[in-house]
């Protein structure tokens, strides 16, 4: 089993910054790429970023220059810094992993989410 503890999210004024934080733990061969997704309410989840395990990244557009994606592999652990946050940045934040196995599988798994609401 593969679990995932995600913290970091709270309450910001507009140009604030938070970092989120995602913890992957348990029965784990490699982590193939991490990634941060957003669900904002009466919209679909998208993907934020996210960050392959040779280090190759991805942002979304309309965070490109705000938000930075890191990895720490000795901890397998994923973090997103989210600056210079808009009110259109609230939504609720998901940790999603793929992770390798031995047999050359991949499975996916999410976290439970982390609310991040930006509002003066």
């Amino acid at each position: 089993q593969v679990q995932l503890v995600e913290s970091g999210g709270g309450l910001v004024q507009p140009g604030g910054s938070l970092r989120l934080s995602c913890v992957v733990s348990g029965s784990i061969f490699s982590i193939n790429v991490m990634g941060w997704y957003r669900q904002a309410p009466g919209k679909q989840r998208e993907l934020v970023a996210q960050i392959a395990s040779g280090g190759s990244t991805y942002y979304l557009d309309s965070v490109k220059g705000r938000f930075t994606i890191s990895r720490d592999n000795a901890k397998n652990t994923v973090y997103l810094q989210l600056n210079s946050l808009k009110p259109e940045d609230t939504a609720v934040y998901y940790c999603r992993v793929r992770i390798g196995s031995q047999a050359g599988s991949e499975y996916i798994y999410w976290g439970q989410g982390t609310q991040v609401t930006v509002s003066s």
